[in-house]
């Protein structure tokens, strides 16, 4: 048992990918390359909108956020994967692991609230496009967006503050990562209030974006139905067709390796692998969806492309 006083020192050995010496560096480069790639495409993201005063709206601002959030979330998880094949040390303190597991909780969240604020500016741009610049005004914008990163701060600070007053029994981690199951796993007494706590926000999360996305989408479509203008119905079902495909996306990346992570008839290898697939997939493949079905976005970075060659 390692009280409270001495956990600021106490070391955990997160689970090895058990790679063959020969596999090593071949891992690494590939790791790397992965997490360059997926910092590229998300920086670039950032940059286009940032740089350009047309993306200066809400629903880009409101995208802003993604890329920031996938890019955190990425980093996240690489830094300490890449450092653990490089040296093959997979020691964690334990004030790490618990800043990772943070950090892990606050993306997954950050992801649902994100699109659940999209969701509802195409809802608003969409059915009632006359109000929309009341609306999604400046004011409102920075609420929204300082909102909905309270809640989640909130939501997971409470989550991993349960932690502080419990006893660790073993500092052998069986997951790849630090995140709040696998960190329970250490403690000495029973957790229960920290798994109903952990149930609730998983649940919580789900329910509102899946509530907000089918209220929102429901009455886009009504809408797209009743309106006779063929390019603004088009526009507007480009729009949510490209909103939709990251929601269901994340959804079937989260839910997936969930319900595997529960299941004691999945091999705990693949449990594993599904434990890191969500910041993999999802900072991967949101901004080439966004980047390339949004006409706006597609085209200032075609644009940007295009200068710099001519430059050269």
């Amino acid at each position: 048992m390692y009280p409270n006083g001495s956990v600021r020192s106490l070391v955990l050995t997160l689970h090895s990918l058990e790679l063959p010496e020969m596999s090593i560096y071949p891992a690494f480069i590939f790791g790397l390359t992965t997490y360059l790639f997926i910092l590229l495409c998300n920086v670039t993201i950032v940059v286009t909108i940032c740089l350009n005063r047309n993306l200066h709206k809400p629903m880009y601002i409101l995208l802003l956020n993604m890329p920031i959030n996938d890019a955190m979330g990425a980093t996240n998880l690489f830094s300490q994967l890449l450092y653990s094949i490089w040296s093959q040390d997979t020691s964690i303190s334990y004030p790490a692991c618990l800043l990772q597991g943070f950090v892990v909780h606050l993306y997954g969240g950050a992801s649902y609230v994100i699109l659940t604020a999209m969701a509802f500016d195409r809802y608003i741009a969409i059915c009632s496009p006359l109000r929309y610049g009341a609306i999604m005004n400046t004011n409102n914008l920075v609420k929204i967006i300082s909102g909905m990163w309270l809640f989640n701060f909130t939501v997971i600070i409470v989550l991993f503050s349960l932690f502080l007053n419990y006893k660790i029994c073993q500092t052998h981690m069986t997951d790849l990562i630090c995140y709040n199951p696998s960190i329970m796993k250490l403690m000495c007494e029973d957790t229960k209030v920290n798994n109903i706590y952990g149930l609730f926000t998983l649940v919580l999360y789900h329910i509102l974006a899946f509530s907000v996305v089918a209220f929102t989408y429901i009455h886009i479509l009504i809408a797209c139905v009743t309106n006779k203008q063929s390019d603004t119905k088009n526009k507007a079902l480009q729009t949510c067709v490209t909103h939709l495909v990251v929601f269901l996306f994340l959804e079937f990346n989260t839910l997936f390796p969930l319900f595997a992570h529960r299941s004691e008839s999945v091999p705990a290898h693949i449990r594993r692998m599904f434990s890191i697939t969500v910041f993999v997939f999802p900072p991967l493949v949101n901004p080439l969806v966004y980047g390339f079905k949004t006409k706006e976005i597609r085209q200032k970075i075609l644009t940007c492309f295009k200068r710099k060659i001519h430059s050269v």
